[in-house]
């Protein structure tokens, strides 16, 4: 009869795969903050410029609108009885805050880029959407959250991306959505309070900005070429303009919207 003998593993054999294995653990790469785009042309920020600007509003400015939120005690709580509308904001220069600039037009389709996995929050908070106006990427997280301690909804009406309508029952709750198509711009509201508003613009590339309460924008690390620029304002409507970016310049841009 043949016998089977069984060799046990030596301590220091044990010992040198142990820490094999915590050294493959330890040397894991960290969580990226961005998901790699598919196969295609990088921009080459060495070489890159940039577009820089101001969105004006020239003419008699329109009234601050008052807000009733009274139907709402907790809304009373943190915006007061009577809290003017920030649909309409003119610096005492005259720059106009909210407006939505982006590349339009004019961006080699070769061009890919990475998706950031980090969210864009939107706020509701004093029972008003927080930022009013922002931009997200086809594919990047949009968090809604509610700060506020009473129930909120979040309905946003897109006209190419899904429709979604989800509640919020109180302070601390959240969600997280992602639009799989460009659009400019997505409206969102709340059915329970009907002064909420908020637009988001969906774009496939980083080329946008929301005006700062000067009216400026920049929109930085643009490739070496002409676009076409669109400025958004959700009570003025559009305008465009032609830009050609030089390598390594800013080139400067304007648009003035009026009430007319």
């Amino acid at each position: 009869m043949r016998m089977t003998t069984r060799t046990a593993a030596s301590p220091f054999a044990l010992c040198s795969a142990a820490l094999l294995s915590l050294t493959i653990a330890c040397s894991a790469p960290a969580t990226s903050t961005t998901t790699p785009a598919a196969a295609g042309k990088k921009v080459d920020t060495a070489s890159a410029g940039s577009i820089a600007g101001t969105i004006s509003f020239e003419g008699a400015r329109p009234a601050a609108e008052v807000v009733r939120v009274s139907s709402d005690a907790a809304c009373v709580q943190d915006a007061g009885p009577n809290p003017q509308s920030n649909a309409v904001l003119v610096s005492d220069n005259g720059g106009l805050q909210n407006s939505f600039v982006y590349i339009k037009d004019g961006l080699d389709p070769g061009y890919t880029f990475d998706i950031p996995t980090e969210p864009v929050v939107l706020d509701q908070k004093g029972c008003f959407y927080q930022p009013r106006v922002l931009g997200v990427r086809v594919g990047q997280p949009l968090e809604v959250s509610n700060d506020d301690p009473t129930f909120h909804n979040v309905h946003s009406l897109p006209k190419m991306n899904m429709e979604f309508n989800q509640g919020l029952n109180n302070r601390g709750t959240h969600l997280t959505r992602t639009f799989t198509t460009p659009e400019v711009m997505v409206r969102f509201k709340c059915d329970v309070h009907g002064w909420m508003a908020a637009w988001v613009g969906v774009l496939p590339h980083p080329y946008f900005a929301v005006t700062a309460a000067d009216g400026s924008f920049t929109l930085k690390d643009v490739p070496p070429g002409t676009y076409t620029i669109e400025a958004w304002h959700e009570r003025f409507g559009t305008k465009s303009a032609q830009v050609t970016v030089a390598a390594n310049q800013t080139e400067q841009t304007s648009f003035t919207f009026s009430a007319n």
